[in-house]
């Protein structure tokens, strides 16, 4: 069975695909990259907003066209859309044989097996994940699954369910396999990384597993992304400051900064005390890299809670800022909330804001011209000449959501997963331009033995 995935949303979701891509494969099916050519092609959708739930349902249809296109047998609708709205789906969407929830995904191999899709039986073992992305270098580790948190604009615990933090054992020989098939940079990923070990035996939290992970692993660039405030606690940013392998990057939520505003959306954070943090942040982490999210347009955000969100932004100049629209989720208290603002006036605020925080970024970026930067290469042009430059990241520079670094091409002999220096000689208000002068690590080269993990989607997915 020659099978493919298509995963939107998260990076979460990410991770559940590449482990649906090692279970295939481990029952004997053949992962190929282009959905056109699939016999089997899984959608992996998003829930989050009214937007991500409309691109999983366009995908859906677009990939039912294949069947009449192409060699496509099977369409299986899977992740957080199809936990939370299977019935309407299979309703709605008659074209798509087979939804499977999150809770659901241990099904996977029973219902393809049935279908004579399928051996039932286990035939190799390719470990717990299998790569889907472009990038082999770059990967996630998500270390625990659910949120306790109760944001009142926010659906995910609906589908994801409460919080619950995976074995560290289990995430550190994760890690070791995929630092064994050439990963250089590792982001953790969760709802609220601070969380990890609050449900585990002898509490071991998010320091201690990144102690372990930095121990037995030789991985150089870990990165953090989704720390609420609280869990920020002296001795985990003191460990961040010290380890040069854990990125000075922190990307801590805000969501506002209107006192009134975020008591309604059920936020414990107040913007007096977020000042005070964030100016002890970049007192003990140097060259801290601190990226946020906020929302706008909340029910009864007026005026004057919108003007004190653009000064609080404007004083701390965030280094990335992702902005959203306020988006009413089915069984969210937000959602039940009056005072609902109007679209045009919620997207009028999002492009004020995001006017400021264009501003702020090209002025953050212009103080780097002249600087020397350490940078991962992500791409380097074939002899085709695509793309033209080589593009690659700073250290404060996430994958896909922080912008690119740009290199002229130069005598240095570069690739994928390499660390170099740079330096910067231009900028914008997204990405930077420069010239690489050194390389100082070569990136590592997937090894022939490869650690495998017992593929048990029971434990997965189903606690």
């Amino acid at each position: 069975m020659k099978f493919s995935v298509i995963t939107l949303g998260c990076d979460k979701n990410t991770v559940d695909s590449e482990r649906i891509v090692a279970t295939l494969v481990a029952h004997g099916a053949d992962y190929i990259a282009e959905p056109r050519d699939a016999e089997v092609l899984l959608v992996n959708t998003c829930g989050f907003i009214d937007a991500a739930k409309q691109e999983s349902i366009d995908t859906l249809l677009q990939a039912a066209r294949l069947k009449d296109a192409g060699q496509l047998r099977v369409l299986v609708g899977v992740g957080c859309l199809v936990e939370r709205y299977r019935r309407e789906l299979q309703r709605s969407l008659p074209e798509v044989d087979l939804f499977l929830g999150l809770r659901d995904l241990p099904e996977l191999v029973p219902k393809l097996a049935v279908r004579g899709l399928l051996d039932g039986r286990v035939q190799k073992h390719p470990g717990s994940r299998l790569p889907v992305g472009d990038l082999r270098h770059v990967s996630y580790l998500k270390i625990s699954e659910g949120c306790d948190h109760t944001c009142a604009f926010c659906a995910i615990p609906l589908w994801r369910g409460r919080h619950r933090s995976f074995d560290p054992q289990v995430l550190v020989e994760e890690a070791r396999a995929l630092e064994a098939r050439g990963v250089v940079e590792l982001n953790l990923v969760a709802q609220d990384l601070a969380h990890y070990g609050r449900d585990l035996d002898g509490q071991p939290g998010l320091q201690q597993l990144l102690e372990q992970l930095l121990a037995a692993t030789g991985i150089p660039w870990f990165r953090l992304l989704y720390v609420y405030s609280a869990g920020l606690r002296p001795s985990l940013v003191e460990l961040i400051a010290r380890e040069d392998r854990i990125l000075p990057y922190v990307d801590m939520p805000i969501q506002h900064a209107s006192p009134r505003i975020l008591e309604r959306m059920r936020r414990p954070e107040r913007p007096e005390r977020l000042r005070e943090l964030i100016a002890w942040l970049r007192s003990e982490i140097p060259d801290l890299t601190l990226r946020s999210s906020v929302v706008v347009g909340f029910p009864g955000e007026t005026d004057e809670d919108f003007e004190a969100l653009l000064e609080f932004v404007e004083v701390i100049e965030f280094d990335h800022l992702g902005a959203f629209a306020f988006s009413p989720q089915e069984g969210t208290v937000g959602a039940a909330m009056p005072d609902q603002l109007p679209d045009s006036l919620k997207l009028e605020r999002l492009a004020s804001l995001n006017e400021l925080q264009r501003s702020i970024v090209a002025a953050r970026n212009r103080a780097r011209i002249g600087k020397r930067v350490e940078v991962l290469i992500d791409r380097v042009p074939d002899e085709r000449g695509s793309p033209q430059q080589i593009e690659a990241r700073m250290r404060s520079q996430a994958y896909e959501i922080d912008g690119v670094t740009f290199l002229e091409r130069s005598e240095i002999t570069l690739a994928p997963g390499d660390l170099a220096v740079a330096s910067i000689n231009n900028a914008d208000d997204a990405d930077l331009w420069g010239v690489a002068e050194e390389r100082i690590r070569a990136g590592q080269r997937p090894r022939e033995h490869i650690e495998s993990l017992r593929l048990d989607l029971e434990t997965v997915w189903g606690r």
